[in-house]
This record gives C-alpha cells, sequence and structure tokens, in this order.
C-alpha cells in the first residue's frame, strides 16, 4: 500500500479519531500533531502511533469525551484536569493558553494533570516560537528508566522540549532524556531490526539488543548518571508536582491488555516573553539570532531548525507499509475511507 501525502494523512487520522467519538476540533488538532511528527521525521510519534490511540479510545482508557476542567487559574498560571483524554489536543490548547497569558504577564504555565500521551514534545513549542516567545515543554509516562546503577525503572523517557525564537527559523530542542525514545524501540520491533548496544536493558536488567525484549524491559539513560539527573527533574515538575500518578503508576500504551485503564500522564508549559527579559533593553531577540549565526558560522546545525509549521500538503510523510496498512486496517474497522 502507499503512504500517504501530508493532507492525506491529516484526514484520515482526524476521521479516525471522530469517529471514534473525539470532537472535531480535538480530532483536527490531534491529527495534526501526529503528521507534523512524521513530516519532521520522528515517525516514532506519528501515525505509528495512531493504532494505540484508537485502541484505547474504544477501551475506554482514553476519554474521547474529555474536556479540560480547569482546577486553579491565578492568571499566570493555569492548572486543568485533562479528564483522561488525548494528550495531543490537550497539550497544544495548554501552548495557546499559556501564549495568550505570556502576552498579559511576561510569563505563563500552563499545567495538564491527567492527561494521556501527547506524542513528539517539539510540535507543542509551535505555538510559543511562531508568537516570539520562549517555550519550555515536559511531560511522563510509563516507568521504563531506573537510576543510575538501579535494577528497576522509576521514571519514563522523561522528555522535555524548547523553542526558541531565532530567525529565519526558530531553533527546536526535542528529546527523551533516555539514551532513545521508547517509539524508536517500537519501529525497531516493528521491523525486527536488532537495537545498538546501550540503548536498553531486559526487565532482569540485562543489556539487550533485542527490540521486543526492549520493549517488555528497561531503557538506559541518557549520558550516565547526568541523564538519569535530568529525568529526575522532568519527573518531578510533572508527575510530582502536576500529577495524579507518578510514572511507576502509569499504564504501558503499548500493552493492550492495559487498554481499559487511563494513563494519567501530567504535561507542563512554560513561556517566557524575551523583551520582557532583556536587562539592557538593547534586543534579547537580537542576540538570539547572533546565537543561532555563531553556531552556523562555527560549521554547526541549528537544533530544529528544519522543523516548520509550513508543509507541503502533497509530500509523502514517509511512513512505513506496515504503519499505513494497520491504519488501514482501523479506517476498515471504523467505516472511514481511505484513498
Amino acid at each position: 500500500m502507499r503512504g500517504p501525502t501530508v493532507a492525506q494523512g491529516r484526514a484520515v487520522a482526524r476521521e479516525l479519531l471522530a469517529a471514534s467519538g473525539v470532537e472535531p476540533l480535538a480530532a483536527a488538532q490531534t491529527a495534526h500533531a501526529l503528521v507534523l511528527a512524521d513530516a519532521w521525521g520522528v515517525h516514532s510519534h506519528g501515525l505509528l502511533r495512531l493504532p494505540d490511540y484508537l485502541l484505547r479510545l474504544q477501551g475506554g482508557g482514553c476519554n474521547a469525551a474529555a474536556e479540560l476542567r480547569p482546577v486553579a487559574d491565578t492568571g499566570a498560571l493555569v492548572t486543568f484536569d485533562g479528564e483522561n483524554g488525548l494528550g495531543h489536543w490537550q497539550l497544544w490548547r495548554a501552548a495557546e493558553l499559556a501564549r495568550d497569558r505570556c502576552a498579559d504577564h511576561g510569563v505563563a504555565t500552563v499545567a495538564v494533570g491527567r492527561s494521556s500521551h501527547c506524542g513528539a514534545l517539539g510540535v507543542y513549542t509551535l505555538p510559543l516560537v511562531e508568537a516570539g516567545l520562549v517555550g519550555l515543554v515536559f511531560s511522563h509516562g510509563p516507568a521504563v528508566m531506573p537510576p543510575w546503577n538501579g535494577t528497576s525503572a522509576v521514571v519514563s523517557t522523561s522528555p522535555l522540549a524548547a523553542g526558541i525564537p531565532t530567525h529565519p527559523e526558530p531553533a527546536i530542542v526535542d528529546l527523551a532524556t533516555s539514551a532513545v525514545a521508547r517509539g524508536r524501540i517500537k519501529v525497531h520491533a516493528q521491523r525486527g531490526e536488532p537495537l545498538p548496544e546501550g540503548w536498553a536493558f531486559t526487565a532482569d536488567g540485562e543489556p539487550t539488543t533485542d527490540a521486543r525484549a526492549a520493549l517488555d524491559g528497561m531503557l538506559a539513560p541518557l549520558g550516565g548518571a547526568k541523564g538519569f539527573a535530568l529525568a529526575f527533574l522532568v519527573e518531578a515538575l510533572t508527575a510530582g508536582l502536576v500529577g495524579p500518578v507518578l510514572s511507576t503508576d502509569v499504564v504501558d500504551m503499548f500493552n493492550p491488555a492495559d487498554a481499559g485503564r487511563p494513563q494519567q500522564i501530567a504535561h507542563l508549559v512554560l513561556a517566557l516573553d524575551p523583551a520582557r527579559l532583556d536587562v539592557d533593553g538593547k534586543g534579547s531577540g537580537d542576540r538570539l539570532d547572533r546565537l543561532a549565526e555563531t553556531v552556523v558560522g562555527a560549521g554547526g546545525r541549528l537544533p530544529g531548525a528544519s522543523r516548520s509549521s509550513r508543509l507541503d500538503e502533497q509530500a509523502l510523510l514517509g511512513v512505513s507499509e506496515q504503519t499505513w496498512t494497520a491504519v488501514g486496517e482501523w479506517a476498515s474497522r471504523l467505516g472511514v475511507a481511505i484513498g
């Protein structure tokens, strides 16, 4: 089966989510986040994951009718209960609200607790950097990483993202604090490919290159003890501060047996206005641009500079045949037309 274009992938994902009971705008925002990930080459967080989300929507572990219920609002800080809805649209709206509140206060923090997996975190920096703001985004998931020299998983991959409003393109940092994102392990397992050494452990804590054993096991921290310290920080900012559960209590979205159990994941967005942080009034924006120029001038590549929101609607997404076939199977099941 030929893979989809950007427009087709977005349309099919939107219709499948809507057919599963997700409100139309939420379905569209979720589909947009999935397609952006694929268009950026982050296939581990794109349409590959859609069947998992659909299964959880069907099973009741993800609430198709969820809303963002306000819990606290001080103006510059807002907390929502996500009612176990899809993380993509919830985090996108959190980023948009952080953008709007930052215009009033110069800084804004928006938290969403009791949510679900949200895909590629860098996507949610876009509403912020496109408004000329610095954006920081944090999330968590099921515990898959042990402490340094530890024997059991206590934190998730503890992903974090940052958007820096440089020109002509923003810099977008998006990384897991594990040696690799868990979605990449699933890609290797799907393709039957071995893992590079140093990525993962078995459930017994033994190093492994077997992707399927790694999915049932644990991931290595990025950079040893320092990577785990960073992962601990992300866990504290999300699961610890927002909650309602730690990563050790988050169910695995890759396990069909858990499709009926909510994940209760927490997300956190922080927005900063560069103009109001400028100590001498000469232009923090100019300094950020010069910082980007020094990276390129030194022969380097600006992090995430190619991750634009402007997509060619007719460009192929590059998803695997297996992924598109799995999406097609769900389309048949839900009565959605797929070109």
